[in-house]
Order: C-alpha cells, then sequence, then structure tokens
C-alpha cells in the first residue's frame, strides 16, 4: 500500500490555491499524533507500506517528532519514505537529521518562480527560506543518497513563468519535477479555475521545458497537454485499492478503529480480499466510473 500519513493537522502557510485559507474548514483541521499512538500506526500499517508519504494535505515539519517518523519506517523496512513540505521551516540541521534517519525523498511544494509570484500565492512564505533550503540540497547531494521533488502547481496567472524555471531554479539541486494544473479542492482564496486561455500554449512551453529538465538529468511528470475536466489515465484506476491516508481524526476507511482492532481483523470483516479480487476483473470502463484521481503521464529522460 501507499501509506500517505499527516502527523499535525496543521499549516504555516495560507497558500491561495490550498484548502488553509478557508477559515471555516480550517477550524475543523484539529489535532496531531501522540508518540505512543505514533508508535501504535507504525505497526498497525507500516509494514504493508511499499512508500510511506509524509504530509498528504498539511505541514509535516510542525510536527516535532516527525525524524521519529522516518526512523520508525526504517524500523518496520518501509522502502520508500517521502516527506511533502511547503520547506520553509526546513533547515540544514534538520534536513540533515531526517536524511540520516533514512529519508529518501523531500517533495516540494511551489506555486511561483519568481519571488512576486512565490510569495502573492503562498502567502506567509519566505521566497529567501526556500531558495536557502534548495542550496542546501545542491550542497548535500555529494554526502547524502536522496531525491527532491518540486511539485508546481499552475493556473492562469503563474502559467507562463514557468518558461523561465531553470533561470531561477539550480538543476542540481533537484531531480523531479511535478507540473500539475490546479484542481478545485475546497473554498480556496484563489478561485479560478479555468485554463482554457492557456490550453494551446501548454505543448509548446512543456516541451521546452522537457528539453531543459532532460539537460540536467531531471524526470519530468506532466501532463502532454491540460486533461478535460473529467479525463483519467489508466494508472490512477489502482488508487482507491492502494491508497491508506492516516491522521489524527482518520485511518484507511471510515469504521477501521485502529487503537483496538488490527488491519487485518477489519479488513477481514469489511471482505477486503474479496473486493480486490472482484475489481480485478472488471473493465477499465467500469474503473474509471469508481475513481476519481487526477490525470499526469510521466516524461523520463
Amino acid at each position: 500500500m501507499a501509506v500517505n500519513l499527516d502527523p499535525v493537522m496543521a499549516c504555516n502557510l495560507r497558500c491561495k490555491m490550498c484548502y488553509f485559507t478557508d477559515v471555516d474548514y480550517v477550524k475543523t483541521l484539529k489535532g496531531q499524533f501522540k508518540a505512543d499512538e505514533i508508535n501504535q500506526v507504525a505497526s498497525t500499517i507500516f509494514s504493508r507500506a511499499l512508500k510511506l508519504q509524509i504530509g498528504c494535505g498539511t505541514e509535516p515539519t510542525l510536527y516535532k517528532d516527525l525524524v521519529r517518523i522516518v526512523q520508525l519506517g526504517k524500523t518496520y523496512r518501509v522502502p520508500y519514505i517521502s516527506i511533502t513540505t511547503n520547506a520553509n521551516l526546513l533547515t540544514e540541521e534538520k534536513i540533515i537529521s531526517l536524511l540520516e534517519a533514512g529519508l529518501n525523498e523531500f517533495t516540494i511544494s511551489l506555486h511561483g518562480v519568481t519571488k512576486t509570484s512565490y510569495e502573492n500565492f503562498m502567502n506567509k512564505a519566505s521566497y529567501k527560506k526556500f531558495q536557502n533550503v534548495f542550496q542546501v540540497f545542491a550542497r548535500l547531494k555529494s554526502t547524502y543518497k536522496f531525491k527532491v521533488r518540486i511539485n508546481y502547481t499552475f493556473n492562469k496567472d503563474n502559467f507562463y513563468e514557468l518558461k523561465d524555471f531553470f533561470k531561477y531554479f539550480n538543476g542540481d539541486s533537484f531531480d523531479m519535477l511535478q507540473i500539475r494544473p490546479i484542481q478545485k479542492i475546497g473554498n480556496t482564496e484563489y478561485s479560478d479555475f479555468d485554463l482554457d486561455a492557456i490550453r494551446d500554449d501548454y505543448p509548446n512551453l512543456i516541451e521546452n521545458i522537457r528539453k531543459s529538465c532532460k539537460a540536467h538529468d531531471i524526470t519530468l511528470l506532466a501532463p502532454k497537454y491540460i486533461p478535460k475536466h473529467d479525463e483519467k489515465n489508466a494508472s490512477s484506476l489502482i488508487f482507491d485499492y492502494t491508497f491508506c491516508y492516516v491522521s489524527p481524526d482518520s485511518f484507511w476507511k471510515k469504521g477501521f478503529n485502529w487503537k483496538t482492532n488490527s488491519f487485518n481483523d477489519y479488513a477481514n470483516q469489511i471482505g477486503w480480499s474479496r473486493t480486490l479480487l472482484s475489481n480485478v476483473f472488471k473493465s477499465e470502463k467500469e474503473l474509471k466510473s469508481l475513481s476519481n484521481r487526477l490525470n499526469y503521464e510521466v516524461e523520463l529522460n
């Protein structure tokens, strides 16, 4: 399974394309795991994880025992551990601590290439701190083996600055660039989801970025064109059967009381094995009707 863990339900920024700009919704996001709870979470699900993604909608660097979670991942032999973060609270000391605990990848959220755009869309963020982190990444890559992925969410107002991406970011400081279109994820401050104005320009700009990524030996993850609202790709169809979300108020499936019940017992109770087996034989059309995941294609260089 892919285990996505939010250890604390909070964020230090108020990005305009994020639901943390919805004051009413933020009031519902409370809590963080205690040390003994994290230990139980790890014993319940980590041994099933092919990947552990720490940070799936909140900011994991706000959690004081973040290094401990990475250590637990390694204790339970999780093959790949990644942290998704806005990077504004990372320091060289914290980065080294996470790497020495066994972290494999930093996934960094980015909503603007230039300082003006970045600080506009990522309210309360510091462009200087962000760039300093990438300088640290570049230095540490000669000492530690790890990956850095940039997740760039674009809208019609921050799209064209992507053409200058490598003027602002050192290609030696990261390994993957993921470019994805804005999606409606709640009552966000920025709410212009219409991408028709940039649809025709998208393929050429992405092709130029692909060439730059290839020159720097960077993997590009991006659609070849802007997907239509209801369009899905085949790889998204397994999402509902491999994804496990964990937070202080949610664990995998509604009804699973992980504090008193084991994963195996609950899986047997809901007939999870039968569900998996029955969906093996469903057509692509049937599976698409059950899924609402995003459409991404990978450009491997």
